[in-house]
C-alpha cells in the first residue's frame, strides 16, 4: 500500500498561504452559526436541543458529503468547485441574516454545509499539491486558517451579534466576497497544475509515505483507531466551543462577553497548537505528535470542571494548545495510510470530524436540557480517555525529505 517515489518538489508558499486564507474565510462563515447560539437562546427562546439540531444539520450534511466530494475529485479533480462552494456559503450567510424563523435557519445552514463540503477536500488537495517536501507544514497552514476562522466565533458573538443582533452577521459577507476572488485565482493555478500533470501521463505519481508497508487489514484497523481519536477530540471540542460558555455563565456567573473571551482563548491557542503540530510532525513523526496531543491535555480535561475560575482560563489554554496539536497531523497520517486516495482521506477525516461535532452538539444539547449543565460538563470531561487508543497506531518513521 505504501510506496516510495521521487523526492517531492519544493513548496509553493503563495498558494499554501492563499488556500489557508480561504480556509479562514470559509470557517469564519461556519463559525457564525455557533456564534449565534447565545443570541438564539436568549431572543428566540430556543432550547439547547434545538440549538444542537442546528449544529447537527450544518455539520452532518457537510460530513456526509465531504468523503463523496473527495472520492469524486480523486477520479476527476474539480478546480472551480472551490469558488462555487464559497458562493453557496454566501447564500447561506445571506439567508441567516434575513431569517425570521427556525426553519429558514435550518435551510440556511444546508447551504453553508454544502459549501463547506466542497471546500474542505478540494482545499486539502490544493494544500497537498503546493506542499512539496513540507507536507506537515502545508497542512498546518491550511488548518490554521480554518481554526482561526472558527476561533472568531466567540468574538463575533460577543462584539458583533450581542450588539447588532442577527443582522450583524452581514459583515461576514464582505469576507466571503474576498474569499471567492482568492479561490478563483487558486483554481486557475490548480487547473494549470492538472494540465502540467497530463504532459507526464507516463510517470505515475505516488505519495511518499512515512509509514512502513501495511496490509489492508492493518490499514483498516489504523483508520478505525484514527477515527476514534478524531471522534473523541471533536466531541470534546464541540462541547467547549458551543456549550461551555453556558457553564461559565451558570457556574461561575461570568457575563456572556467574558465567557466568550475564555472560549476565544481556548480556540486561539488551538490555532497555535495546530500550526506547530504539522511542522513538528515533519521532524519527530506523525504518531509522536498524535500521542503528544493525547498525553498532554488528558489530566487537564479530567480536572477542568472542578477548578476555580482563575485556573479554568489556564487549563483552557493548555487543553486548546495540546489537544489541537494533532489536528492537521491526523489528516496527513490518513493520507499516508492510503497514498492513492488523497482527496478521499482528506474528506473522510475532516468530514468525520464535522460529523462527530454534529452528533456531539445534539447529544450534549439533549443532556443539557435533561440533566443540567454541571452534570453534562462533568460527563463530557471524561470522554478524552478514548484518545489513548492512539498508542496502537502504526509507528511512522521520520525521514529527511528536504
Amino acid at each position: 500500500m505504501n510506496t516510495k517515489s521521487a523526492v517531492p518538489s519544493n513548496p509553493i508558499y503563495p498558494v499554501m498561504i492563499a488556500i489557508g486564507v480561504a480556509h479562514l474565510i470559509n470557517d469564519t462563515m461556519q463559525s457564525v452559526v455557533p456564534a449565534m447560539f447565545p443570541l438564539l437562546e436568549r431572543d428566540l427562546g430556543l432550547s439547547f436541543t434545538a440549538l444542537g439540531i442546528i449544529s447537527f444539520v450544518l455539520n452532518m450534511f457537510s460530513s456526509t458529503l465531504q468523503p463523496v466530494v473527495g472520492y469524486i475529485s480523486d477520479k476527476k479533480p474539480m478546480p472551480y468547485a472551490l469558488p462555487i462552494g464559497m458562493m453557496s456559503s454566501f447564500v447561506g450567510i445571506l439567508m441567516l441574516v434575513l431569517a425570521e424563523s427556525y426553519w429558514v435557519i435550518l435551510v440556511a445552514v444546508l447551504f453553508l454545509g454544502f459549501g463547506s463540503a466542497i471546500f474542505h477536500p478540494e482545499g486539502s488537495r490544493v494544500s497537498f499539491m503546493s506542499a512539496g517536501n513540507k507536507r506537515g507544514l502545508a497542512q498546518s497552514i491550511y488548518q490554521v486558517g480554518g481554526n482561526s476562522g472558527q476561533a472568531l466565533a466567540p468574538l463575533i458573538s460577543a462584539f458583533i451579534l450581542d450588539i447588532y443582533g442577527q443582522h450583524g452577521a452581514a459583515i461576514v459577507l464582505v469576507l466571503t466576497s474576498i474569499g471567492i476572488v482568492i479561490l478563483l485565482k487558486v483554481s486557475r493555478w490548480y487547473m494549470q497544475q492538472l494540465q502540467a500533470e497530463k504532459l507526464e501521463t507516463k510517470k505515475k505519481k505516488i505519495l511518499v509515505s512515512s509509514l512502513p508497508p501495511l496490509t489492508k487489514k492493518q490499514v483498516g484497523i489504523a483508520i478505525g483507531l484514527l477515527l476514534t481519536v478524531i471522534f473523541a477530540r471533536s466531541f470534546y471540542t464541540t462541547n467547549i466551543t458551543s456549550f461551555y460558555v453556558f457553564y461559565l455563565m451558570d457556574h461561575y456567573e461570568l457575563s456572556l462577553k467574558t465567557g466568550q473571551v475564555f472560549i476565544f482563548l481556548f480556540m486561539a491557542f488551538g490555532v497555535v497548537g495546530t500550526f506547530f503540530g504539522g511542522s513538528l510532525s515533519d521532524r519527530i513523526g506523525r504518531k509522536n505528535v498524535i500521542l503528544l496531543s493525547v498525553v498532554g491535555p488528558l489530566p487537564f480535561c479530567l480536572l477542568l470542571p472542578y477548578m476555580p475560575i482563575w485556573l479554568v482560563l489556564i487549563f483552557l489554554i493548555i487543553i486548546g494548545t495540546l489537544i489541537m496539536i494533532s489536528f492537521s497531523v491526523t489528516v496527513v497520517y490518513a493520507q499516508e495510510l492510503v497514498p492513492s486516495k488523497i482527496g478521499t482521506m482528506a474528506g473522510l477525516t475532516t468530514g468525520f470530524a464535522f460529523g462527530m461535532g454534529a452528533i456531539g452538539a445534539v447529544v450534549i444539547g439533549f443532556l443539557l436540557d435533561s440533566i443540567g449543565i454541571e452534570t453534562t460538563i462533568k460527563i463530557v470531561s471524561i470522554l478524552p480517555l478514548l484518545l489513548v487508543v492512539a498508542f496502537f497506531l502504526p509507528k511512522d518513521k521520520v525521514e529527511k525529505l528536504a
